[in-house]
């Protein structure tokens, strides 16, 4: 069916942190593009590590760039016009319309002073995409109900407030309690807020949905709103995550039989998605560890980008992990660093500037002969690149701030190349940094990655990422579309009911 009319924006906020928002969202931003209309996400405000980067070489919220993915458009900042990035404990660099400008802590960050350009800034971004796309996806951050936050607030019911959207109340019954957080979510609203929830979505359940029946009506009987699904959990469809708690479900050990990968578990660990389709090929095992043992047994070890490089380096070198990543580089383990690590690879990082914190500079790995300097501009832009010797263009995108370079006489091989520059650094077939992100979403960078270990694993085969990634959102929506009553979602978005 053809649609006809503008729909009511449509928000997905939580109960808590963690109940499955941007998934959910994702999965509606690809069923409202099946069903013919031209949807866009918006998260008014995120905090995440991991981060995309725009065409136009600005950062937004990586959520926000899959959902736009699913709904078969371009990602923009005005998708996410706030993005915060934790470096520390209570500080986060801010980064507003893609752009960084400075970092702030919780305390500044939430003051009531200077919060309304804040606002004004985020909701002229909603306009812009209201006017542009049909519905808007917008998704909340955290749990509705943060009453010593609710004065400050940009993204939950204050934002739905502007938009005049329709929330639903996604709650995950994975955790328990569902009946507690759905109904003390709802009661702790304004009267007025309490109309604008016309639905609530019971997430990653597990088991006979038939026991939940009764369980569903004595949430509409509590809350006087109804139940519009209740999503089963799922394990076998692959959506980008953002938040790196997922990171507590990945592998943690070697395996006999395949290449085995091991990624370096850093405690600012960014851009975890770097390594999803690496994961996804049948000829690796790829696990996450900082336990030295393991990464002895590694046939390839990836030090991943960081928020906080000489923080993370320092970690490093009192755990004894990058002594043990240096002796597994010299009995023929591969090495190769993304972004911060690869900043760790070279001689020495410096911070005279101080814009990560207190630490000067440190020495790095010594695996390769650059050296780092960490500077206050941040560079952010998308590449189109081919391996060295390697005709196939690749794509990815870059997100730093600073500069390396080759030492003095150095002689230095270039991991890629481009019509305008060449990235990266290539010291023997088996030692190698790179600024791109994205870089192993390329079949010619895994190739390059994995050829000197292709007799340990099955046949060579390859793997179309794109059409892969495709594939999911369908699942995905299909998925869901399965079980929310979406006749109701499509009434609520009509102001039927």
């Amino acid at each position: 069916m053809k649609p006809t009319s503008p729909l009511r924006p449509i928000m997905f906020a939580g109960t808590g942190s963690d109940v499955g928002k941007s998934v959910i969202s994702t999965a509606f931003c690809r069923i409202f593009l099946q069903d013919g209309y031209r949807p866009a996400p918006f998260k008014a405000q995120n905090m995440a590590l991991n981060s995309f980067v725009t065409a136009d070489g600005l950062e937004l919220g990586r959520a926000q760039a899959v959902q736009a993915e699913a709904a078969g458009i371009p990602c923009h900042t005005d998708m996410n016009p706030l993005l915060l990035k934790p470096s520390g404990d209570c500080t986060s660099q801010v980064v507003l319309h893609g752009r960084p400008t400075g970092n702030q802590n919780a305390r500044s960050y939430f003051r009531k002073e200077g919060r309304a350009e804040l606002e004004r800034e985020v909701h002229l971004a909603f306009d812009r995409l209201a006017a542009r796309y049909n519905p808007v996806v917008m998704e909340g951050a955290g749990s509705i109900s943060e009453l010593n936050l609710r004065q400050v607030d940009l993204v939950n019911l204050p934002m739905a407030r502007y938009a005049d959207a329709a929330v639903i109340l996604v709650a995950d019954i994975d955790r328990g309690g569902v009946f507690a957080s759905v109904y003390g979510s709802v009661m702790l609203q304004s009267e007025e807020d309490r109309r604008r929830i016309k639905g609530i979505l019971i997430n990653k359940f597990r088991g006979d949905m038939s026991l939940f029946a009764d369980g569903a009506k004595m949430i509409e009987e509590l809350c006087g709103i109804p139940v519009v699904g209740i999503v089963p959990y799922f394990n076998d469809i692959y959506i980008d995550e953002e938040d790196s708690v997922v990171l507590r479900t990945k592998k943690r050990e070697s395996e006999e039989g395949k290449i085995n990968v091991a990624v370096v578990l850093l405690r600012h660990l960014s851009n975890f998605t770097d390594f999803d389709t690496l994961e996804r090929d049948p000829r690796v095992h790829l696990f996450y560890t900082n336990n030295t043992d393991e990464l002895r047994k590694a046939d390839i070890i990836l030090l991943p980008g960081t928020k906080n490089t000489l923080s993370d380096l320092s970690e490093l070198r009192r755990n004894g992990v990058a002594q043990a990543i240096i002796r597994a580089h010299r009995d023929g383990t591969t090495v190769m660093g993304i972004c911060g690590g690869y900043q760790m690879m070279g001689r020495e990082v410096c911070d005279p500037d101080h814009v990560e914190g207190d630490i000067e500079r440190l020495p790095g790995l010594g695996l390769l002969p650059v050296t780092t300097r960490l500077t206050k501009e941040k560079t952010t832009r998308q590449v189109v690149f081919r391996m060295t010797g390697d005709d196939r263009q690749c794509h990815g995108y870059e997100v730093h701030m600073g500069e390396t370079t080759p030492e003095p006489q150095a002689k230095v091989e270039p991991l890629t190349r481009s019509e305008t520059e060449d990235n990266g650094c290539l010291a023997g077939r088996r030692c190698m940094g790179t600024y791109i992100h994205g870089i192993l979403d390329n079949a010619a960078a895994i190739d390059f990655l994995l050829e000197p270990f292709v007799d340990k694993a099955a046949a060579r085969t390859t793997f179309d990422h794109a059409a892969f990634k495709n594939e999911q959102y369908d699942r995905l929506a299909a998925h869901v579309r399965r079980h929310v009553d979406m006749e109701r979602i499509y009434a609520i978005m009509r102001r039927e009911v």
